[in-house]
């Protein structure tokens, strides 16, 4: 496990990578935290790394978006906030972005957890303060 401890925005682009060289293969990674940790901060921290060039916002509504960059492969976004049932994931066929073998971003996981796979990789947001993050990566 890795842990940084954060204090500005400016200190993401480090952990993003770290995030990505922790993947080892896995495209399923469930990101951890309460309301307002900032997952989606993150998220877009990652994706820039990745070179997307679209506009990275929290699918809170849509359940799912998906970015493109020039010459990258689709990266998927999910925020699971908002589903009452996990009936709800395989409504919108969840298991065709998940095991599509792109990038798979997923907010709120403890929604879903028991569709994840087994190689999920986590990453754990903590909020000790308002203005310190302690990032995991696992």
């Amino acid at each position: 496990m890795k842990t940084f401890r954060i204090r500005s925005t400016s200190d993401l682009p480090e952990v993003a990578e770290a995030i990505l060289d922790a993947r080892a293969g896995r495209t399923v990674i469930a990101f951890r935290g309460g309301m307002g940790a900032g997952k989606t901060t993150l998220i877009r921290a990652v994706c820039d790394r990745l070179g997307v060039t679209d506009t990275v916002t929290s699918p809170t509504f849509a359940i799912v978006n998906e970015y493109r960059g020039d010459g990258t492969p689709p990266v998927y976004h999910f925020d699971f906030y908002r589903i009452d049932r996990i009936e709800e994931a395989f409504d919108f066929g969840y298991e065709e972005y998940f095991f599509s073998g792109n990038l798979c971003l997923v907010e709120w996981p403890e929604k879903i957890e028991s569709l994840l796979p087994d190689d999920a990789m986590n990453v754990r947001i903590d909020v000790p303060d308002e203005d310190e993050r302690v990032i995991s990566i696992d």
